[in-house]
């Protein structure tokens, strides 16, 4: 399958699409709303309501915080992040003012410090777990998982340092957005 073609096909169908399409192509492709995980394109589709009230929500709560101290920029799922020898797009992300690229035109060629990935129904456990463990691995320092039907954040340090957050509890940006805490009650408001 030709790259032009992958943007009709992304509509037709969901599931991954194997191509033989290496990273630096990709990268120099136009291609958009689509992860790159292992030679594989993966079609990001629209979100639900829910999906979106979600990630509006702590995009909402960490922005005015990160701007308010001017601590960097958070992004929205449409900024694409290099992960390794993946491109990632997290539903939220966050990077820090030394960390901006000098080149803005282009996709992070680093992982952001801090990824948000809200579970979506079409979401496997599995693979939104093997996507948090990519970012720690490849230099990510924090990451939320969000997950709606049981209204949990999952905080995950490393591949053993990992706590769920209920409605009950706050969560902060630790060490990595410093001064940041929300209740995870509001995240589902």
């Amino acid at each position: 399958m030709h790259p032009q073609d992958i943007n009709e096909f992304a509509h037709e169908t969901l599931p991954p699409e194997n191509v033989s399409m290496t990273l630096e192509e990709f990268l120099e492709s136009d291609l958009e709303r689509f992860e790159y995980i292992k030679g594989e394109l993966i079609p990001m589709p629209p979100t639900s309501i829910e999906h979106g009230n979600i990630s509006s929500n702590v995009q909402w709560y960490l922005q005015s915080h990160v701007r308010t101290n001017q601590l960097g920029r958070v992004y929205t799922s449409d900024t694409g992040f290099r992960v390794g020898e993946r491109i990632l797009m997290p539903d939220v992300a966050f990077i820090s003012t030394s960390k901006f690229p000098d080149d803005q035109r282009s996709i992070f060629s680093i992982p952001p410090e801090l990824a948000i990935e809200v579970i979506s129904p079409t979401d496997s456990l599995t693979k939104v777990v093997e996507k948090a463990l990519a970012y720690l691995e490849a230099g990510t320092l924090l990451v939320w998982i969000i997950e709606p039907t049981g209204k949990t954040v999952t905080v995950f340090r490393s591949e053993t340092d990992i706590k769920t957050l209920t409605r009950k509890d706050t969560f902060t940006g630790e060490d990595v957005v410093e001064g940041f805490s929300c209740p995870v009650a509001q995240l589902f408001e």
